[in-house]
């Protein structure tokens, strides 16, 4: 019952992945929303939201325990603030997005690595001391920044397309749950590749819903996809309490 009452992050259940899939999708969606259709651009947009990601994270590793609220401000404003860095890496400062996409999976091996090596585990679903929530967060705004560069260099640079592309990882994500329920691979191994991959679909998803028919989109557009998306994540939070309330009453 301690570790319970003292962890701070969520269970890796079904429902986690449906409110993630959403906050990545909303990272795409609302990071073009800011930079492009209000035009404040990549700069203040990663300003913006990298700032409501450190205050959201102080007040997270502040806490003794998972609260579904703070901890997924604190994942959706990293996913909007990594997609507005990974568009600057690849486009303002002209990197590409196969360079991106080495370089950010260098950083997360990194991080990972070292993570690893202070704390002689990477577990993601039992977490109670700050030190460890701090490497477990950071390694979460690089793999969201990664997957954004990973969508984007799948759809433009291998032509493929927005609806082409999020079906191939869509179905790298319907691997990664065979093997999670029909083989013996590690479960962290699968976390962390399916982490990664639900950010490509992410943001190629949400590229086919705002994208001009020329583009390759169906041209919703990025106020109606983020509304969109933002409803979903809502209803989603709301079972996700319930389901919290609920354990803390048994």
């Amino acid at each position: 019952m301690q570790t319970k009452l003292n962890n701070t992050v969520p269970q890796i259940i079904a429902l986690y992945w449906i409110i993630k899939i959403a906050a990545t999708t909303l990272g795409e969606t609302g990071a073009d929303l800011f930079s492009m259709t209000l035009n404040i651009g990549y700069d203040l947009t990663i300003i913006l939201f990298l700032s409501i990601f450190a205050v959201a994270l102080i007040c997270k590793l502040k806490q003794a325990r998972y609260t579904p609220g703070l901890y997924w401000l604190t994942f959706t404003s990293s996913a909007i603030a990594g997609t507005a860095i990974s568009d600057y890496i690849d486009r303002t400062l002209g990197f590409g997005y196969l360079f991106g996409s080495l370089l950010l999976t260098s950083l997360l091996l990194l991080i990972l690595g070292f993570w690893y090596w202070k704390e002689k585990t990477l577990s993601v679903e039992v977490i109670t001391k700050p030190s460890v929530e701090l490497y477990y967060w950071i390694a979460f705004l690089v793999a969201n920044t990664l997957g954004t560069a990973l969508g984007d260099y799948v759809a433009d640079d291998l032509q493929m397309g927005f609806a082409i592309s999020a079906t191939i990882i869509a179905s790298l994500l319907i691997m990664c749950v065979l093997l999670h329920y029909f083989t013996r691979v590690t479960g962290l191994l699968i976390f962390w590749i399916a982490f990664v991959l639900t950010r490509p679909f992410g943001a190629t998803f949400g590229d086919f819903l705002t994208k001009t028919h020329q583009q390759g989109g169906i041209d919703i557009g990025t106020i109606g996809a983020s509304i969109f998306f933002f409803v979903v994540l809502t209803l989603a939070l709301i079972f996700e309490y319930r389901r919290y309330h609920k354990q803390d009453i048994e």
